[in-house]
């Protein structure tokens, strides 16, 4: 089998890369950015047969260059949901994907794409339907209209279609990513640098750290994955959660709590952890009052109903995982 990888050097590529491999497929063509030269490390354990610069290919392919292609998982995007350049967000995910797609179904090659649960925005309901998705940046927007070209298509479709709509995901291989790398992530640097975990205060009805998201585990995001590529006759827009909110403060009581497990000390439960300051609370940030997500929760009906009932780690299980990945690797 011959697959490519787009956005092979972000986080759930790279641990895609190795789940194919995992999977005993090795024919594989990275696609990535490199000028940020230090997202090389995502793929060093990866075995694969050629790399090729996201300029390069995109128009490679389109063309047929690289002959009879099984599937394409689209993982490459500009992910900032801060980002303000309309322009940019519109040329890296609609366009890209919209003549990736254009050039699977000519070709007759199957499509994974990175969709996002921004495009739910400020609903109060994240099921994958057009009454619930309201984006509030371009970001979702980008991501959405590439979902409503694939909805259009897919009576029609040649070849499979799949739009995965990521929720909240952690995990190894976010180094690279800065501000907009995982909570879970930035909360271990906290810890370790400061001795303490800092959570938003109370807003939106929410009270300190109980703003609560669907936390999914990038390799739970890699089991659905290579799951779609096992079933080529499942095609349409997925949601890729838990399928459980949970709140901050259960990120932070599990981050903390891994590193005190780790240094010979006990658990302790959350308001313990924040009556020794191991956690605090800060103002909710002004800038972002009125574009914050306070809850979030995957709908997996449509998921099950196709048939995929992986079963999802929840907060303690995969931060503990992610934790003890971050303490084994080397210091930067």
């Amino acid at each position: 089998m011959k697959v490519i990888v787009t956005g092979a050097a972000g986080m759930i590529g790279s641990r895609l890369m190795l789940g194919l491999n995992d999977a005993g497929i090795d024919h594989i063509i990275a696609v990535d950015d490199l000028r940020d030269g230090s997202k090389f490390r995502n793929l060093r354990d990866a075995r694969f047969a050629d790399y090729f610069d996201r300029d390069e290919f995109y128009a490679r392919f389109a063309r047929g260059d690289f002959g009879r292609v099984d599937a394409v998982f689209h993982e490459g995007a500009c992910s900032d949901t801060m980002e303000h350049d309309g322009r940019l967000m519109m040329a890296l995910n609609y366009r890209c994907t919209k003549d990736l797609l254009d050039a699977c179904q000519r070709q007759g090659t199957r499509l994974i794409y990175a969709s996002s649960a921004a495009v739910y925005g400020g609903s109060e309901v994240f099921r994958e339907d057009p009454a619930c998705e309201r984006p509030l940046n371009v970001y979702g927007y980008s991501k959405l209209l590439a979902d409503q070209v694939v909805r259009r298509l897919l009576a029609q479709a040649s070849a499979q279609v799949v739009g995965l709509r990521y929720f909240n995901v952690y995990g190894p291989h976010e180094q690279h990513k800065g501000r907009m790398a995982s909570v879970a992530f930035h909360h271990a640097h906290q810890f370790r640098a400061d001795g303490r975990v800092r959570l938003f205060d109370a807003y939106g009805g929410y009270g300190p750290g109980e703003h609560a998201r669907d936390f999914v585990f990038v390799d739970d995001v890699v089991v659905v994955n290579l799951w779609f590529l096992a079933h080529p006759q499942a095609s349409g827009i997925f949601n890729v959660g838990s399928g459980r909110a949970q709140p901050f403060n259960d990120v932070a009581a599990a981050v903390v709590n891994a590193e005190r497990v780790r240094a010979g000390a006990p658990a302790l439960p959350l308001p313990q952890l924040v009556a020794e300051g191991l956690v605090e609370y800060i103002d909710f940030p002004a800038a972002l009052v009125g574009k914050y997500q306070c809850f979030t929760q995957a709908d997996l009906t449509a998921l099950r109903a196709a048939g995929c009932d992986h079963v999802f780690a929840d907060v303690a299980t995969g931060v503990r995982r992610y934790a003890d990945w971050l303490a084994a690797q080397p210091a930067a």
